[in-house]
């Protein structure tokens, strides 16, 4: 694979949320559209097993993950797009490279510490080793692709340079064989949270603070009329909360709509009410359209079920060609799936 191989991926914890799909999943399809580069997108259900979790339903997460990606706009005709544990090779890889991994790199991993402090005061708490090792299989995730990209926030720049290292390493180890993936920048607004936009926009915060990528309307006009502006004053700074809806207008493509609240913000009395009007009317052309999209691919579970195990294949006629250099490099023996 060339260095114009992009690779990405999306834990299936519930449905897409407007800030999964403006920071991730809208510039995956526009990387797919570009034509410029050999997309690979991957639903990372084992990722989603490092923290307590319901078998029943991580499985139907994942397939709904997937179907969700689909009605957002990634085409299995122009990207790959498959579901993680549907291509072992990536466990694979990922023992391989947790031997060419510094247990110091991953104690420093932020996640890792942010998540078990999560943890910590509950009771029975239970801190998994796959919680601090997962970094390496998602090293292990972008490496088996020997993706050149991959387009991440600011939140996952340790752990793609902790990639980076990982690859260093094997390549000094055992030759030259992975390239370093670097970050592949892309516009992504930081979207906050409705009701507190103190905060990122999170489902974790509860339903108040998100609106969903394929809510109804009702809801989202709903979400947004009580969203949190400030004072409306005139002269003084235009609080978080209005320039988060303001925000939401150009995530939404209305950037002439976003100006003129604007300049009429900046220059004299602030009236809220049009703004969450012009935000809600964005938000329920956009959520619509998705939630149609959704509808007519969820109705065909066979389709869905065979583009999965489509997609795997694809992944996997890959992945076995860079564990048969990988196997003979690091001296296992040839091995046929």
């Amino acid at each position: 694979m060339s260095n114009n191989t992009v690779f990405s991926g999306i834990q299936p914890t519930g449905e897409l949320h407007l800030g999964n799909y403006f920071g991730a999943v809208s510039n995956w399809v526009r990387i797919q559209n570009s034509k410029l580069y050999q997309p690979i997108y991957c639903v990372v259900d084992l990722h989603a097993m490092t923290m307590p979790y319901d078998p029943h339903t991580l499985r139907q997460n994942t397939e709904n993950m997937f179907i969700d990606l689909l009605a957002a706009g990634l085409d299995p005709e122009q990207s790959i797009v498959f579901v993680q544990s549907m291509a072992p090779e990536h466990t694979e890889l990922a023992w391989v490279l947790g031997c060419v991994c510094a247990y110091g790199d991953l104690t420093r991993q932020t996640q890792f510490k942010d998540k078990s402090e999560q943890l910590e005061g509950k009771q029975d708490a239970f801190i998994s080793a796959g919680l601090f090792t997962y970094p390496v299989l998602q090293a292990a995730d972008i490496l088996l692709y020997r993706a050149g990209l991959v387009p991440v926030g600011k939140d996952q720049e340790q752990h793609l340079e902790l990639s980076r290292d990982i690859a260093r390493r094997f390549n000094t180890q055992f030759g030259e064989y992975f390239p370093e993936p670097a970050v592949l920048s892309t516009e992504t607004p930081k979207l906050l949270s409705l009701a507190d936009p103190t905060r990122k926009m999170s489902k974790s915060l509860g339903p108040k603070h998100y609106v969903g990528l394929f809510e109804d309307e009702k809801s989202v006009r709903a979400k947004v009329r009580s969203a949190v502006t400030d004072t409306g004053e005139a002269g003084t700074e235009i609080g978080a909360g209005a320039l988060n809806l303001i925000g939401l207008l150009r995530a939404c493509g209305k950037l002439d709509i976003a100006q003129a609240f604007e300049r009429e913000y900046a220059n004299g009395p602030r009236r809220y009410a049009p703004l969450k009007e012009a935000v809600a009317e964005a938000l329920v052309e956009l959520t619509g359209a998705m939630r149609q999209r959704r509808e007519v691919i969820a109705a065909d579970r066979e389709r869905v079920k065979r583009l999965m195990r489509e997609g795997a294949e694809k992944a996997r006629a890959i992945a076995r060609a860079t564990m048969k250099d990988v196997r003979r490099m690091t001296g296992l023996p040839k091995h046929e799936a």
